[in-house]
């Protein structure tokens, strides 16, 4: 795998991984009862306890995908455009 090829996968895992996290973002922020309704289906939780583990999981995908989407996808770039 050259460094193109390379390039060009960690540019598209960063924009379907920035996509699902902007979506999730998105359906938390502009209908948060709906998913709360949907979610307590499966898991009892009450209403608080629900809103830190969303809080807590978002905060964690979004380090998880800065580290190994977004960073790397940059680090290539900088390399592919000969930038010591």
């Amino acid at each position: 795998m050259n460094l193109a090829e390379l390039t060009r996968f960690f540019m598209w895992c960063t924009l379907i991984d920035g996509g699902l996290l902007l979506l999730w973002t998105g359906a938390l922020l502009l209908c948060p009862d709906l998913v709360y309704r949907i979610q307590r289906r499966w898991f009892p939780l009450s209403r608080e306890t629900f809103n830190v583990v969303m809080y807590a999981f978002l905060g964690g995908f979004k380090i998880v995908f800065l580290v190994f989407n977004f960073t790397p996808w940059i680090a290539l770039l900088l390399m592919g455009s000969g930038t010591p």
